[in-house]
């Protein structure tokens, strides 16, 4: 569905990642077996490991650098930004709202922090206080970011695994509950997230470190590389996150973060590209998204 990542397939796992800086990558299972990975054009390595499924632990080990690292597109990290990744299945959690079109265009919005909105700080007691929200008088929720980031507490914009929902606030279903029952009550939900930096402890420039750009670094960090040498599968990278999210997890929406941070000078501008994608994710639904541009 996806060109970066680990995906189920028939009788196993695909593994795809894009790491142009090295000679070999090899994807090693929890029960320590190593599974080389075939180069293709472009510095991509993909295989397919077959007798393993949904839940299966898995990092990566690459020819440049001593030690495992996560998939720069892992769908869950339960041991944190440093531990192995889990495969995910993301096709068998039970949605109830087929007949949910997205929010108006004019909203009422509500700034969530998942950690500190309930005592608990979970997507479950989260949910729990939806109604409190409806009745309030809220009808979008922006969830601030939720792409892992290291320690335990943060805002999120810092975040190093921009496709795993922290498990500090619970289980990817658990946010998949959160959203479908916004739906169920009238709330939508759009999520924030940040795509002009890393934060500490990155990932994916271990596999490339063509994620950055050449240019000076911005306000947060070194830039994102958009137009320079090899940005091609960094723009795709972006743009596969939106999409994601749009898609197996229902967001409505999206809050781009400094987008005056997010420098391009392409044809198309990157945050068309990303728009594109996360409409294309949404079908027949609608979307919003919001441009934090100072």
């Amino acid at each position: 569905r996806y060109p970066i990542g680990a995906e189920l397939v028939e009788g196993g796992v695909s593994f795809r990642v894009w790491a142009p800086d090295h000679r070999s990558v090899e994807v090693v299972l929890d029960n320590g077996k190593r599974h080389s990975l075939l180069s293709e054009d472009g510095g991509y390595w993909s295989a397919t490991v077959v007798g393993i499924g949904e839940g299966a632990r898995y990092s990566f080990a690459l020819s440049e650098h001593d030690g495992l690292l996560p998939d720069p597109c892992s769908r869950f990290q339960p041991n944190g930004v440093a531990g192995p990744s889990v495969v995910i299945s993301p096709g068998d959690f039970q949605w109830s709202d087929a007949g949910w079109e997205g929010p108006g265009r004019e909203a009422v919005y509500y700034e969530l922090h998942v950690g500190t909105f309930t005592a608990q700080g979970t997507y479950a007691a989260a949910a729990g206080k939806l109604e409190w929200l409806r009745d309030l008088g809220v009808s979008v929720i922006e969830l601030m970011p939720l792409n892992s980031w290291a320690g335990t507490f943060g805002w999120g914009y810092d975040g190093v695994l921009l496709f795993a929902p922290t498990a500090n606030y619970g289980e990817p279903d658990d946010l998949r509950r959160f959203v479908d029952r916004a739906h169920a009550l009238g709330l939508g939900v759009i999520l924030d997230v940040v795509y002009n930096h890393f934060g500490p402890g990155e990932i994916c420039p271990r596999f490339a470190q063509d994620f950055y750009s050449r240019r000076p670094p911005n306000e947060w960090g070194k830039s994102m590389n958009f137009d320079g040498p090899n940005s091609a599968p960094v723009r795709e990278f972006f743009c596969t996150n939106a999409a994601y999210w749009i898609d197996e997890f229902h967001f409505d929406g999206l809050r781009i973060d400094a987008t005056q941070a997010l420098l391009d000078d392409s044809p198309k501008h990157i945050i068309v590209e990303i728009g594109e994608a996360a409409r294309a994710a949404a079908g027949r639904r609608a979307i919003l998204l919001v441009s934090e541009n100072e």
